[in-house]
Formats: C-alpha cells, structure tokens, sequence
C-alpha cells in the first residue's frame, strides 16, 4: 500500500480527526493475526482476559463455556502481550512514524489491543473519558478491519469533527468519566453534536483497511441487523514515550515505538485484581519517581 502524502494526511487529521488507510495490511499479515487467534482459542490460553459483551462480564479465557463459546460475543484483551503478529500490526515501520506525527512527534507507546469477532453495537463515546491521557492530545486509537465488513454486521460509526469539541469537565472538574456522571455528559454530547450540524458517518471496511481517530472523536458500533454476520477486527490505543514515562510504566522497544509490558487485566473484585492494583500502583510511582529523577540530573 502506498504512503498517503503526508501534508494530505495531517489536513485530514485535523479537519475531521480521522485518518483512513485503505488496504494498508496484506492478506499474509492479516491471516497471521486471524491465524493466532483462531490457535488461542483452540489451546485455552490460561492468563488471557474477555469479556462476554452479551453478559456485560469479564472472565479468563479458560473460563469460557463451550455454549458461550458457540453464541456470545466477546472482546479479548491485550493480545499484543502474548503474540507477535498481533504486534506486528501494531507497531511496524509503515505505520509507528505515521503515528508519531499525529502524536506531535511523540513516539507511540501501544497500551491495549481489542480483539472482536462480532460488532460491539457500542453506545457512542469518546476514548479519552475512559483511557485519559496525561497530556490531552497524547492518544490515539487504530482501528484494523480483519476482513471485508458487511453493513448487516454493525459497522463502525463516528462523527468527523467532533474532536473539536471542547472536553466535558467532571464535577471534579476532570476529564476523566464519572460513572455517576456519564448520563450528564451523553446529553451535554449530544447538544455539541446538534448545535454544530455534525453528521454521522460508517465506515464500511476492506480486508486490511486501517481507521485511526483522535482520543475526542464521538464514536461507537451501529446495530446489527444480521446476527450471523461477523466483523473482525482488532482496536489498539497508544500513549505517547513522555506520558507513559512520567506515569511510570514499563516500555519495550519494537519498530520504533513502545508497548506496555504488563500483566493481563485482572478479574473485577478478585484477590488477585485487589493486590495487582495496589502493587501496580506502587510501581509505576516509583518508576515515575526515578524517571523525573533522572530527567532533572541529566
């Protein structure tokens, strides 16, 4: 796939907060990935987290019944920890300096992978409520289409523009989301939609298609007519090299960018989620701590 023009691509970016890179992948790196993942789920990888988006439930992989398995749809997690050809999508030489640019030049560092078989008929939302940034424009989301999407399937739709609108403020006068709160935001949302006459768009994707859109772009998944109807693909988000340092996590080096290493999500209101977070936090503080250190002796 040839690179867009590089002025083109940044006007777009700004003007609708997207960015839309037809046939970017070859069928060989798409099968790959596909490949890994038909494999995970045959071998009931034991540490992988999902979640049952029919259940609202998130469990390991191991845990999946074989009559979940067949019916419900699901959403695993961070598979870029456990294999390489999803990492490869994610941070390659095509794609990671493309990324620092829309990221002001920052290096991207890969926080997340979603995997889905099926639409997420997701309420429409903005990243940045639920992955906040520490520097505002410091995400980015990529989108990559698996396969050819049929419209009966539930497509991705989004609203150009509305990057533009200004972050809604909590009332602790944060940007990060309130549960309590979110209906009060979904309205405010809305009325920003309405008063600048923004239009929603689908994007109705090929085998190997990539959509990348700014953390404030108002997004979700469309209903799905056709149950039957899969839509693979897989979602990454990325922070940027200075925030992920300043908050203390650990980076590794591929393709010119970073990835998180961590340990998979935890199970909610476990023993093991409870100590993970207590710890976690502990160590990214300190890693933070001596990160700051090092920056002021240098």
């Amino acid at each position: 796939m040839a690179r867009p023009q590089t002025s083109d691509a940044i006007a777009e970016w700004n003007a609708r907060g997207v960015l839309i890179l037809p046939r970017f992948y070859c069928d060989a790196e798409i099968d790959a990935v596909l490949a890994d993942y038909r494999a995970l789920w045959k071998d009931g990888h034991a540490c992988v987290t999902v979640d049952d988006m029919d259940l609202d439930q998130r469990i390991r992989l191991r845990n999946v019944s074989s009559d979940a398995r067949r019916s419900h749809r699901f959403k695993v997690n961070d598979l870029y920890l456990e294999q390489a050809s999803v990492r490869h999508l994610a941070l390659n030489d095509r794609l990671v300096p493309l990324l620092q640019q829309l990221l002001s030049g920052q290096r991207p560092a890969l926080c997340n992978s979603l995997s889905l078989e099926y639409g997420t008929e997701q309420q429409d939302h903005v990243d940045s409520l639920f992955m906040t940034p520490r520097t505002p424009v410091h995400l980015v989301a990529v989108w990559v289409a698996l396969e050819h999407c049929s419209p009966e399937s539930g497509l991705l739709r989004y609203w150009p523009g509305s990057h533009r609108i200004e972050p809604y403020l909590f009332s602790n006068g944060k940007r990060h989301f309130i549960p309590e709160e979110l209906g009060a935001w979904t309205v405010w949302m809305r009325e920003q939609v309405r008063q600048r006459g923004l239009r929603c768009e689908l994007f109705q994707a090929r085998k190997g298609d990539v959509f990348i859109w700014k953390a404030q772009l108002l997004h979700g998944g469309s209903p799905i007519a056709d149950r039957g109807r899969t839509r693979r693909s897989i979602v990454f988000h990325y922070f940027s090299e200075s925030d992920c340092r300043a908050m203390g996590h650990r980076l590794v080096s591929e393709s010119g960018g970073f990835w998180i290493r961590r340990s998979h999500q935890p199970i909610p209101g476990s023993l093991n989620a409870r100590m993970r977070n207590h710890a976690g936090k502990l160590a990214r503080h300190l890693r933070a701590m001596l990160a700051r250190s090092g920056t002021r002796s240098a």
